[in-house]
């Protein structure tokens, strides 16, 4: 074996794990968000930023509140799921920098000073904490059901009001219900992807 994970643990990440539709009713609790939160935290991004913000979705009023404003092929997924998280970048992340990456503190000034620069690093750096996000779920026994199919400007108005957290991903969250899984589409082989120069 070329990999240090063992096979279940790649399989329950990765080969057997699949994007959920439907969800059973068993309730997904904070202590296992932030059990998932506590591991995917040490994940690396640019410069140790952190700009992934999750708003978890509990009230009947927010989950109304945030359906509205789905993709209609969406809203009765997300209407039925345990628990939906809202995923956002911080475009102020560049605040708490001195902090998290202490070797250049001078980051938050000279770098990352124009609002632009930082849009586009919270984006960048906060997608690959959604995956992230996403491998946690499965870590926990959980399935996920991530959803870009949304109206990303109203919700930013709707949860974000304040205008400095920008929408990435809505993900639906909990145990696998019945007809859970489309078929898996096809991947592209090492071949299509890799090359060496």
């Amino acid at each position: 074996m070329t990999l240090a994970l063992d096979s279940a643990a790649q399989d329950l990440l990765f080969r057997e794990a699949r994007t959920a539709n439907t969800f059973t009713d068993e309730p997904v609790t904070d202590e296992q968000i932030q059990a998932v939160y506590d591991l995917v935290k040490y994940a690396p991004t640019s410069m140790n930023q952190q700009p992934l913000r999750i708003v978890l979705v509990r009230s009947p009023e927010a989950r109304e509140r945030l359906v509205r404003h789905m993709a209609d092929g969406n809203k009765q997924k997300t209407a039925a799921a345990p628990l939906v998280a809202i995923l956002a970048a911080d475009n102020e992340f560049h605040e708490e920098l001195p902090v998290q990456f202490p070797h250049y503190p001078q980051a938050k000034d000279v770098i990352f000073a124009e609002r632009p620069v930082r849009e586009k690093s919270a984006h960048f750096n906060g997608s690959i904490q959604v995956g992230y996000f996403i491998i946690g779920v499965r870590a926990a026994g959980l399935a996920a059901g991530p959803m870009t199919g949304f109206d990303a400007e109203a919700l930013n108005k709707e949860f974000f009001p304040e205008g400095d957290h920008s929408v990435l991903a809505v993900v639906n969250i909990g145990k696998p219900g019945p007809d859970a899984w489309f078929p898996r589409s096809p991947r592209l082989a090492y071949d299509e992807v890799v090359t060496t120069v």
